[in-house]
C-alpha cells in the first residue's frame, strides 16, 4: 500500500465528478491508502446511471414487449384486450431504480472512506480546488466530469429535448422525432417506436452509425424501417415552431412534420464550463477534450483526466478500465508495464434489433489486413418461424486470410450484446477461424451460427 505522499496537502487525490470513472478511481485509490475526496454537483453515477445506459436499457426492455405481445400469438397465447402502455409507470419505476443505484454509489464511497462533497468544483491552481465555499489542497486533481449534450443552433432549437430530459417527460409523445445519426439517436428512435410513437429519425448523412461496419449499418436501416421507423437521410432540421397541438418541424427537404417532441441526439461535448482549467493553461485537443498522456496526466502534471472528458471511447467499461490504470500508475506499488490497450473493445447498440460488435469492420480490415475472408449469415431466427415476425438476424466474421485470426465479429439481432460479449473474449485472445470451427455449437441457438460458418461469403 502506498503512503500518503505529502502531509501539507488535505488530499492525495481530489476527484471532480462522481460518474463511473471518478467513483472507481476514488474507491481504488482510497483502498491503496490514499486520502480521497470527490466533488459532484448533480447525481452519483454520472451519465450512465442517471441519463444514459441504465435508463436507456430499461426503456429498451419496455419497448421490446410490444413485439413480444405480437409474437406470442403464434405460440398459442391469446392476450384478450390489446395491451396498453402506461408511460408514467415506466418513468416512475425507472426513477425508483435510479435512486436505488445512487444510494449504492454513495455507500460505496462511504465504505471506502472517501469524502463526498456536493457542489460544482473549480480548479484554482495546480493543487487547489474550491467547492461549496471550501478550499481544498490536493497533490493530484482528477477531472472526471464527462460530457454534456450538444444541440446545434437553428430557429427553434431551444424547443428540442436532449437525452438529459427525454426519460422524464410529463406525457408520452405519440409523435416523436429524433435528430442525429449516432448510436443514441438510433436507440431512441427504436425505443419510442417500440413504445408506440409514430417515430421519425432525421440525419444529415446518407446513412446512420458512421464508423460501424457498412453491412451492419445497411441491415439495421432495413430492419428499423420494417419495424415502422420513418427514416429521413440526407436531411436536416431547418426550424422548429410551436403550434397548436405540438411542434411543427420544417426539414431542409421542405417537408413539414408535426410532432409532440423533438430529441436532439447530436453529440456530446466535454462538460468543462466553469472548471477553471482554461486559466491554468490545461491543453485541450482540437475537439475541446482534455489532452492526456498514457498516465492520464494533462499538460499540468498534477491535473489528471479520464473518461468521456478526454475524448476516447464513450463507454462506461472504458472509464472503469482507465480508472484502474490511472490508480495503478499514481498510487500503486508497481506501475503498469504498458499503456491501456483500446483494441478489440466490444460494444452494443440497443436499437431494435440490437447490434453487437467487436474488432474491425470489413472496411477497416481491408485497409489494415490486406487479404481477408468474410463470413456472413442472414437468417430468420427459429423463434420467428412460429411468431410470424419478419425480423431477421445478421452475423458476420472477418478473418485475416494470412494468419487465420478472427479480427472482427458483428451481429444484428435479438440480444446481440449478450452474444458478442462471449465472442469478444475469443477476438481479444486472437483466436483463429480454425478455433471457431473446432468449437461445438449449442443447438438450437442463433449464437451457434458463429461456429458453423464454413464457406466464405467473399474475399
Amino acid at each position: 500500500m502506498s503512503e500518503p505522499t505529502d502531509s501539507h496537502y488535505d488530499w492525495d487525490l481530489f476527484v471532480i465528478g462522481a460518474g463511473s470513472g471518478g467513483v472507481r478511481a476514488a474507491r481504488t485509490a482510497a483502498a491503496s491508502g490514499a486520502r480521497v475526496a470527490v466533488a459532484e454537483d448533480r447525481y452519483l453515477g454520472g451519465t450512465c446511471v442517471n441519463v444514459g445506459c441504465v435508463p436507456k436499457k430499461l426503456y429498451s426492455y419496455a419497448a421490446h414487449f410490444h413485439d413480444a405481445f405480437e409474437d406470442a400469438a403464434g405460440f398459442g397465447w391469446q392476450l384478450g384486450e390489446t395491451p396498453q402502455f402506461d408511460w408514467a409507470t415506466l418513468r416512475d419505476n425507472k426513477v425508483g431504480e435510479i435512486k436505488r443505484l445512487n444510494g449504492i454509489y454513495g455507500r460505496l464511497l462511504e465504505g471506502a472512506g472517501v469524502r463526498l462533497i456536493n457542489g460544482r468544483a473549480r480548479v484554482l491552481d495546480a493543487h487547489t480546488v474550491e467547492v461549496a465555499g471550501e478550499t481544498h489542497r490536493a497533490e493530484k486533481i482528477l477531472v472526471a466530469v464527462g460530457g454534456w449534450p450538444f444541440v446545434p443552433e437553428f430557429p427553434g432549437s431551444d424547443l428540442a429535448l436532449t437525452s438529459n430530459e427525454v426519460f422524464d417527460l410529463d406525457a408520452f409523445p405519440e409523435r416523436f422525432l429524433v435528430l442525429g445519426g449516432g448510436y443514441i439517436a438510433v436507440e431512441f428512435a427504436s425505443i419510442f417506436n417500440g413504445l408506440g410513437s409514430e417515430t421519425h429519425l432525421v440525419y444529415r448523412g446518407e446513412l446512420f452509425l458512421r464508423g460501424f461496419d457498412q453491412q451492419v449499418r445497411e441491415f439495421t436501416r432495413d430492419q428499423m424501417a420494417a419495424k415502422g421507423v420513418n427514416l429521413h437521410f440526407e436531411t436536416n432540421i431547418e426550424r422548429i415552431e410551436r403550434v397548436e397541438g405540438g411542434l411543427a418541424v420544417t426539414l431542409t427537404s421542405g417537408e413539414v412534420l408535426e410532432v409532440d417532441a423533438v430529441l436532439a441526439a447530436t453529440g456530446r461535448r466535454p462538460h468543462l464550463a466553469g472548471l477553471g482549467l482554461d486559466a491554468l493553461g490545461v491543453e485541450l485537443t482540437e475537439s475541446g477534450h482534455v489532452a492526456v498522456n498514457d498516465r492520464f496526466e494533462s499538460s499540468v502534471p498534477s491535473i489528471l483526466a479520464l473518461g468521456d472528458v478526454t475524448g476516447g471511447l464513450e463507454l462506461t467499461p472504458v472509464a472503469l478500465a482507465e480508472a484502474m490504470h490511472l490508480v495503478a500508475h499514481h498510487f500503486g506499488d508497481t506501475p503498469p508495464a504498458a499503456p491501456l490497450d483500446y483494441r478489440n473493445i466490444a460494444t452494443a447498440v440497443f436499437c431494435h434489433p440490437n447490434i453487437g460488435t467487436v474488432g474491425l469492420s470489413e472496411e477497416q480490415a481491408r485497409e489494415q489486413c490486406g487479404e481477408i475472408r468474410v463470413y456472413v449469415t442472414d437468417f430468420r431466427p427459429m423463434k420467428h418461424t412460429l411468431s410470424g415476425s419478419q425480423e431477421r438476424c445478421l452475423m458476420k466474421l472477418i478473418v485475416d486470410d494470412e494468419s487465420d485470426v478472427v479480427v472482427g465479429a458483428h451481429m444484428v439481432g435479438e440480444e446481440a450484446g449478450e452474444v458478442i460479449q462471449g465472442i469478444a473474449i475469443a477476438v481479444r485472445a486472437g483466436l483463429t477461424k480454425a478455433d471457431f470451427d473446432a468449437t461445438v455449437g449449442i443447438h438450437p441457438t442463433g449464437a451457434e451460427e458463429f461456429v458453423t460458418l464454413r464457406t466464405p461469403t467473399r474475399r
